[in-house]
């Protein structure tokens, strides 16, 4: 055991520099996606490959969800070892953590393979677009477990409070994604054009280097409570049973959370058409505006840990207090340009600015900016449960709030007061303000603080 150095600087500094690294990191996840999008676009059969990707990256997600799970109990664990000084103890989850990864990524390769194109015509891909997704989906599934590697890695770091490690991997790690797709994509440096299929053989290719360089940074000291293992151990039963029981909930969330999005695609093809690709638009501008308070969410939660890892549990209460105000800060000056600049941030689209999609667009556009601080304030305590490891109580929110509140009021909006699609969407920021009024509810009670002496 060892102690792990003061952190003198005050709570917001300490977050913020925790923070800002994973906002570079879930930005650049966003951009490797626009890049293989983009190359894809310039293929022969664009709109084919374009169609079969947005289908492949569905699935790809719903499959991650296992994933998500077992990063948000890694982090806990993690975090709270680190609080306490206990190296030994960060090695052992690593370790163990590691060996799930790489079995977890097995089955999905396996059961992924197996079911990808069944899975594809259920969600609607035609036979000539069914092509293009499993020359996608099939690479990206065998080499899944090289891409959930980084993603374990990255919070690893991140629970022992340096994400600095993990985003220069990062970068690392686009780099090569942009150099392998180029060539294999588009058959640039004398390279076989394998269109997308190249475009998820690159992938694969630049998470196979860049989970390498991490193993080898990880070995070599660079931080100093970790020297990363590689001998195979017995699987840790206790520690198992912990990691599903934090990570369960934490991906039933997900789950919850795409269900709620299907909902609101559901209604919109009963309204509009043109709302649904209104919708669509809108998740891409979506999934940007949210990468901040998503990633000062994550840095709340390690420090949120590694507090109550110490048994310091006013301090965990101050990590809070302090993302509460930076992330409705940053969340409402995203906002700001989402409502002012909602016309010209759709031309980007090639949308034009007086057609009937455009006026869609920025009607969600604008709903979007209005409920990113209500938004800031429940996915800080989103972060808050996660570090604490009560992830039941999470679910518990995000399932009153959405099957209770979101669905039914999206329908009661639309359709029986004829409001259409702003009614539709707008029970989705109304969800928001119910999870974030249950989640000063659960901060004031203290209960989650508790929770953590069971990790």
């Amino acid at each position: 055991m060892s102690s792990p150095q003061p952190d003198t600087r005050p709570i917001p500094v300490r977050l913020g520099s925790l923070a800002w690294p994973i906002i570079g990191i879930n930005v650049l996840t966003v951009l490797a996606l626009a890049v293989d999008t983009a190359m894809c676009g310039r293929l022969p059969n664009a709109d084919t490959a374009l169609t079969g990707l947005g289908f492949a990256t569905q699935v790809t997600f719903l499959l991650m969800v296992a994933m998500i799970g077992l990063t948000v109990g890694t982090v806990a664990n993690v975090a709270r070892a680190h609080g306490a000084g206990h190296d030994e103890r960060i090695n052992h989850v690593l370790l163990q953590g590691t060996q799930l990864t790489l079995a977890l990524g097995l089955i999905v390769a396996t059961f992924g393979n197996a079911i990808a194109s069944p899975v594809l015509v259920l969600l609607g891909a035609s036979p000539e677009n069914l092509g293009a997704a499993l020359d996608y989906l099939r690479p990206t599934l065998t080499g899944s477990a090289f891409i959930y590697l980084n993603i374990l890695y990255a919070a690893v770091c991140r629970g022992v409070g340096n994400t600095r490690i993990a985003f220069g991997v990062s970068v690392l790690q686009n780099l090569l994604n942009f150099a392998f797709n180029y060539g294999l994509i588009l058959g640039n440096y004398g390279l076989p054009a394998l269109g997308v299929e190249g475009a998820a053989i690159g992938t694969v290719a630049s998470h196979v280097i860049s989970s390498g360089v991490m193993i080898w940074l990880l070995r070599r000291g660079t931080l100093p409570m970790i020297r990363m293992p590689l001998r195979p151990a017995p699987v840790d039963r206790e520690l198992a049973s912990g990691l599903v029981r934090i990570g369960t909930p934490a991906a039933l969330d997900m789950v919850v959370l795409n269900a709620a999005f299907l909902s609101i695609v559901g209604m919109l093809g009963r309204i509009d058409e043109l709302a649904v690709a209104a919708h669509g638009i809108g998740l891409r501008i979506q999934a940007l505006a949210f990468v901040p308070g998503m990633s000062i969410s994550q840095a709340t939660g390690a420090m949120v840990g590694q507090a109550l890892g110490r048994g310091d549990v006013a301090e965990a209460n101050s990590v809070v207090k302090a993302s509460l105000v930076m992330c409705t800060l940053i969340m409402t000056a995203v906002a700001l340009p989402l409502i002012a600049a909602a016309y010209p941030i759709v031309a980007l689209f090639d949308v034009a600015p007086d057609s009937d999609l455009a006026g869609f667009t920025v009607l969600w556009m604008k709903l979007l900016g209005y409920c990113l601080p209500i938004v800031a304030v429940y996915i800080t305590f989103a972060g808050m449960l996660q570090g604490s490891g009560d992830t039941k109580t999470s679910l518990r929110i995000n399932l009153v709030a959405t099957f209770a509140l979101q669905i039914p009021l999206s329908w009661i909006l639309g359709f029986p007061l004829g409001l259409g699609a702003f009614g539709v969407w707008l029970a989705f920021p109304l969800s928001f303000v119910l999870k974030a009024a249950l989640g000063i509810w659960v901060w004031r009670r203290a209960e989650w603080a508790k929770v953590g002496d069971r990790i």
